[in-house]
């Protein structure tokens, strides 16, 4: 109840407002919207959803809504994505300065995500992309992705034998935080301290999508939503409570010691160019670890669920697959393994289908601009932020025949996703990951993992529908767009 009563309160301050500033306006005129400020947390975000496509209908491909006095841009049209974040990357490129809820998670903004286009931002990404992203940094840890996929096949198989058949993202999940786990602290830690940490990511995750309230008026939120800042501070202080003990461990194990490198590990030895040069404060560690658990986890599950859903759903496809598999790596193999991965050509069209008919995320996290420009004959405000309805441009009619089609065939020779190129350097055709400048920098490790963990997966077991509960693959918003019923699935073992 408080939520609406602070937003009706705030509807008619931004009326007025907009009415007072709206005289003084000249140029370039926004892209086309509603007149009126939309509070736009009031709406469900697949009714918000619904809405900026119902806009796009309307008015074209760039659109704007106000929401207070600012005017932030949506873009639901390859064309004019691929002008903003290509060829005006540099422009465009910028973040929006995060909410005060924003700043404490991200240690104010200095994790790769939410940082300022800089020196900062191209330091941290630098070191995530040249110390733990760099393909023999990734190679190294192929002994943690068998240990892993040994933990998720043990753990289907033990659902399978005890329930009689498995909901899959519950393993998906566990597996992958695993390895993100062991990536970023260098150590196998105890299922016990793999779950504290899961739990307190998890809270940090759910309490996100409730923080935007302290995007209007803070110093008034922070008192009528005391209760939910309160809840911020306890979850903060419980990740530094744990992450802090293993950063501090990695920083004092002995020289020569034989231990593998990690994402923690990099991070102590980071020198970021602000003040002359320094090191990263503990909670600036704190935080980019934080990002790194959630990036490289909920993402990748999410997608290897649609993947294996539509799988389960299309067993023609799942045989074509595990028949190419077999010509591959035969039946005597314990494992597909990353060398396998590139001679398995259909595999890679089942997952790129699989990103651009689901993408995790159906927006991308918001860009700003950092002067005054244009996009598409629109003036586009110094700050403004703007973002791009990415599932839109996965599923455009003009590019993809039967776009709502889960058809990998379109991704082999002579289909329309031939030689897609993700990066979006050439052109935009599907962004899952982002285009330009800001594209994903984990991007290629998640194809790697969706590849590998696919292949072993459809290689271990067939995957079967229970015909009480066909797939379903209606959508529902959490962290990533999931599956409103996650897949339950009955497994057979091949061998």
């Amino acid at each position: 109840m408080e939520d609406w009563l602070f937003y009706l309160l705030t509807l008619f301050i931004c009326i007025f407002l907009t009415l007072l500033l709206s005289q003084s306006r000249k140029g370039p005129s926004l892209p086309p919207g509603p007149r009126s400020p939309v509070i736009s947390l009031i709406r469900s975000p697949f009714e918000f959803e619904s809405f900026i496509r119902g806009l796009f209908q309307k008015h074209g491909p760039v659109i704007s809504i106000k929401v207070l006095t600012r005017s932030t841009v949506f873009i639901g049209d390859r064309a004019a994505a691929y002008q903003a974040f290509v060829q005006q990357g540099a422009t465009f490129g910028d973040r929006p300065t995060s909410n005060p809820a924003g700043q404490i998670l991200s240690s104010g903004q200095k994790n790769i995500s939410s940082a300022k286009y800089g020196p900062v931002w191209r330091a941290l990404r630098r070191n995530l992309t040249a110390e733990i992203l760099h393909p023999s940094r990734v190679q190294m840890y192929g002994p943690a992705r068998k240990w892993m996929l040994s933990i998720l096949i043990d753990g289907l198989k033990a659902q399978m034998e005890k329930e009689g058949s498995v909901v899959a993202m519950e393993s998906f999940l566990f597996s992958m935080f695993c390895l993100l786990v062991f990536m970023c602290f260098g150590d196998k830690l105890d299922e016990a301290k793999i779950r504290e940490i899961e739990e307190v990511q998890k809270q940090s995750m759910l309490i996100f999508v409730k923080l935007q309230v302290f995007s209007i008026f803070p110093r008034i939120t922070k008192i009528i939503f005391w209760k939910r800042w309160n809840k911020l501070l306890s979850i903060r202080k419980r990740q530094e409570e744990i992450f802090l003990p293993l950063i501090r461990a990695r920083k004092e194990k002995k020289e020569g010691e034989d231990i593998s490198f990690s994402y923690v590990d990099s991070l102590l030895a980071l020198e970021i160019p602000e003040g002359g040069g320094r090191k990263l404060t503990e909670g600036e560690m704190v935080s980019l670890c934080s990002e790194f658990l959630t990036a490289g986890t909920d993402t990748t599950a999410t997608a290897l669920q649609w993947i294996m859903a539509n799988l389960v759903k299309q067993p023609h496809i799942q045989q074509k697959l595990w028949n190419e598999i077999e010509q591959v790596v035969g039946n005597d193999s314990d494992e597909v393994k990353e060398d396998d991965l590139q001679k398995i050509v259909y595999l890679k069209a089942v997952v790129l289908e699989g990103l651009r008919r689901h993408p995790p995320g159906h927006f991308v996290l918001p860009h700003t601009v950092s002067q005054d420009s244009e996009l598409n004959g629109y003036r586009i405000p110094k700050n403004a932020p703007i973002n791009v309805l990415v599932a839109n441009i996965g599923c455009d009619g003009s590019i993809w025949s039967d776009p709502f089609d889960y058809r990998p065939e379109r991704f082999m020779k002579g289909g329309e996703g031939e030689g897609v190129d993700l990066t979006g350097t050439k052109e935009i055709k599907m962004m899952p990951f982002g285009a330009g400048r800001r594209v994903c920098p984990g991007m290629a490790l998640a194809l790697m993992h969706l590849e590998y963990f696919v292949a072993n997966l459809v290689k271990e077991f067939e995957w079967k529908e229970i015909n009480e509960e066909k797939v379903d693959l209606a959508e529902k918003l959490e962290f990533t767009v999931v599956m409103k019923r996650p897949l339950k699935a009955h497994i057979v073992p091949r061998r």
